[in-house]
């Protein structure tokens, strides 16, 4: 079965910090390709060591992304 996850993907210091968030799998790398690399092996070895049970407990059905705007003293 194929899925399609959402990767959050920031800078942190001298690297990247990758985050799944439709299952709370984090990973990091120093480009932006490793840690997009990192978090999709991350995820994948999560699905295979995770019971049924728990994947179930922590996928998040809908993740939204987005921007908003606010103002500042």
């Amino acid at each position: 079965m194929t899925r399609y996850l959402t990767a959050i993907i920031e800078r942190e210091g001298d690297g990247y910090v990758a985050l799944c968030p439709e299952l709370d799998v984090a990973s990091q790398g120093d480009t932006i390709e490793e840690a997009r690399k990192n978090i999709r092996e991350a995820v994948e070895l999560f699905l295979e060591s995770a019971s049924p049970e728990e994947v179930s407990q922590r996928l998040h059905g809908e993740v939204y992304v987005t921007q908003f705007e606010v103002t500042c003293a």
